[in-house]
């Protein structure tokens, strides 16, 4: 096992780990926000590590490039589907607790 294979397997350990901790955090905590908390590192550091421990282990050339773009995209590109996440699921409560209130019901828990 040369030095840049073991590199890739420390890599790939780390984000698999990241990726089942925000698993398991999907499957424990009780509400929402909650669960958009613990998924945020997923795509934030799970997967640009698979990525980037795939394109050491390809080494130079195209595959590597395009994992590094893959891992560049989906670093930049998941902060903004979480927020567009947790908006949406304020209106949506938001929405709920002004039906609520014109029916003089009990707003969602």
């Amino acid at each position: 096992m040369d030095v840049r294979h073991a590199g890739a397997l420390i890599l790939l350990a780390g984000g698999t780990a990241a990726l089942l901790l925000s698993a398991l955090g999907l499957l424990v905590l009780p509400g929402p926000y909650q669960r958009l908390h613990a998924l945020a590192p997923a795509t934030v550091l799970g997967v640009p590590l698979v990525c980037l421990a795939l394109a050491v282990d390809a080494g130079p050339g195209r595959a590597a490039v395009k994992l590094l773009v893959v891992a560049a995209l989906v670093a930049a590109s998941g902060p903004v589907v979480t927020i567009a996440i947790g908006r949406t699921v304020h209106e949506e409560r938001a929405a709920a607790t002004d039906r609520a209130a014109a029916t003089d019901q009990e707003p969602p828990a």
